[in-house]
């Protein structure tokens, strides 16, 4: 019989495929490393992290203090009105979860609100406005962490985050350049023009940026904690204020909002084991989708353009599953067993030819070729007793719509964008969707954010990414990388490839492909386009025989990774 995930209003919505497949893929309790480690996007959320472990807390609680140090000093990549989702692993009694802090629509959202009267998209609608808002998720997931999982209060943990929103820190280049990159969007608010820019420009690099609303924002938080946000004092504020800039919140929709606990997806690759983030997260699925085909080949005997090409195809396929099939589950039946099935990939593997490339087009019709945000940020982290969090948290595309609430210091998200404006039609990262997908009130859209853990006899990975469409990808390549024995900093620093089966085109980072595997893939049918660097991966990794943790940023980012 297949299992779906189902519409149950009011109940917890869990991936059922997951609790049959814990029972025998996860393996026994490992001794704890004894040591802790981080890795995160910026330093300063590292130190963070560092400070909070120090001070006695776990791992928990250092996920939440780098969450909210990354609003303050990544604002491009994540923030308090955004959301994510946070993969968490209990050492005591091995238990895996996610939070889903994932944004939701407004209960006035309608399926064609972003289309014009002849059915067309309206520019900039989902992406530039207040409309383009969902409810936020993060400071639910954070509260949520914090109380049920924490061992420290949510003020000692948004102390470090506090304190440098009210203090300042260094303007940094890679900031500086996203600001002037949406110079015009970021200037549509009073309050973006004042804390960001300085005479018609963002504020030079080496500068002290001070964010008082923020901080006091923060403040509220940590006094009146996730109620802040979703009844009280912050949630008086917001309101008023998103609607004056064009926005349809109300209190009822901040009232809804729950942040949830769901299984996660966990599939097996030889004998490693991947869990990964359910929907409304196509990263799991679409993980267990393409390892599940790639299993099915010795990639350590094949030549390398042949290694290749199974990967990109196996990427091809789980993102034209990812298309037709996946959404939020409260909303859409989705056929989990089916897709994460050995069996399921062992039709869809009948169908790659290893002397020609598979044309999109012969799976459905392609869209116009866009332009992939690097946006989303994401930390790593392992404590001392061997609990472990991958945390990725976005607004969607950088700094979200670019506008900012009056009097808070708070960048809102455009995380609408995410959901199928239109079938067929791709959103901002050159995603297509269907009705699994399409927007309706309280409906949570569907992310690539792919928190993920790798357990096999080697020892275990921590892992995850930003990067919008490329993301689950990159952490596709990681677990394969993992399971070849690569070290961290090797995951890290390896160049990339990616499809994501519309646009019909495989991207590649310079370097990723020698002058004669680009020959050959061309041959093979291919078209391919070099692009720039892309992704921000952050991981963790013990080795079980040596009991050694090593923690890696990447070096796309200015993030660090740390040992303690």
């Amino acid at each position: 019989m297949m299992t779906f995930i189902r519409r149950w209003p009011g109940m917890l919505v869990v991936g059922i495929v997951a609790l049959s497949l814990l029972s025998g893929g996860v393996l026994a309790a490992d001794p704890p490393p004894g040591h802790a480690a981080i890795a995160s996007a910026h330093p300063l959320a590292t130190a963070a992290g560092e400070e909070i472990l120090k001070a006695g807390g776990n791992v928990f609680d250092a996920a939440v203090a780098v969450s909210a140090v990354l609003s303050v000093v990544e604002p491009g990549g994540s923030g308090l009105l955004g959301g994510g989702m946070f993969l968490l692993h209990r050492a005591d009694d091995g238990r895996n979860v996610v939070i889903d802090a994932r944004e939701v629509a407004p209960l006035a959202a309608t399926r064609d609100m972003y289309l014009d009267k002849d059915g067309n998209p309206v520019r900039g609608l989902s992406t530039n406005t207040a409309l383009a808002a969902g409810i936020p998720g993060e400071p639910a997931g954070l509260a949520l962490i914090q109380s049920r999982y924490g061992k420290l209060t949510l003020a000692q943990t948004l102390a470090p985050a506090i304190r440098l929103a009210r203090d300042g820190f260094e303007m940094y280049p890679r900031l500086e350049a996203s600001l002037r990159f949406k110079q015009a969007q970021l200037e549509k608010t009073p309050d973006g023009v004042k804390i960001w820019f300085r005479d018609g420009k963002p504020l030079p690099v080496g500068t002290k940026v001070r964010q008082p609303q923020l901080a006091r924002t923060l403040e509220i938080f940590a006094r009146e904690g996730r109620d802040a946000f979703y009844t009280g004092t912050l949630a008086r504020q917001l309101v008023p204020a998103v609607q004056k800039m064009g926005g349809i919140w109300t209190m009822e929709d901040l009232a809804a909002y729950q942040a949830l606990e769901r299984e996660p997806i966990v599939s097996r690759y030889h004998d490693a084991t991947i869990v990964s983030a359910p929907p409304p997260s196509s990263g799991g699925i679409a993980l267990a989708t393409a390892l599940n085909i790639l299993s099915g080949y010795d990639l350590a005997r094949v030549d390398t353009v042949t290694r290749k090409h199974l990967i990109i195809e196996a990427m091809r396929r789980m993102h034209h599953d990812r298309a037709v099939w996946l959404g939020d589950p409260a909303f859409t039946d989705i056929p989990v067993s089916m897709l994460t099935s050995p069996d399921y990939a062992a039709g869809i593997r009948t169908s790659i030819r290893l002397d020609h490339a598979t044309p999109s087009a012969m799976l459905a019709s392609a869209p116009k070729l866009m332009d992939t945000g690097m946006n989303t940020t994401h930390f790593s982290i392992v404590d001392a007793e061997g609990n472990r969090v991958a945390g990725t948290l976005t607004l969607n595309a950088g700094f979200g719509s670019g506008l900012v609430v009056e009097g808070t210091g708070l960048f809102l998200n455009n995380q609408m964008d995410d959901f199928s404006v239109k079938p067929g039609v791709p959103n901002i990262y050159g995603l297509i969707g269907a009705g699994a997908n399409e927007i309706a009130p309280g409906k949570r859209m569907l992310s690539s954010i792919s928190p993920t853990f790798v357990e096999s006899p080697r020892g275990f990975m921590v892992v995850g990414s930003p990067g919008g469409s490329l993301i689950i990808g990159m952490v596709l390549l990681s677990v394969l990388d993992f399971v070849d024995g690569r070290s961290a900093q090797q995951i890290v620093e390896a160049r990339r490839i990616h499809h994501q089966f519309e646009p019909d085109v495989l991207r590649y980072e310079k370097g990723a492909l020698t002058t004669e595997e680009i020959a050959r893939l061309k041959q093979l049918g291919y078209e391919l386009m070099e692009r720039e660097s892309w992704g921000n991966l952050q991981v963790v990794i013990w080795e079980r025989a040596s009991g050694k943790l090593e923690a890696a940023s990447d070096p796309r980012g200015v993030g660090t990774a740390g040992l303690y």
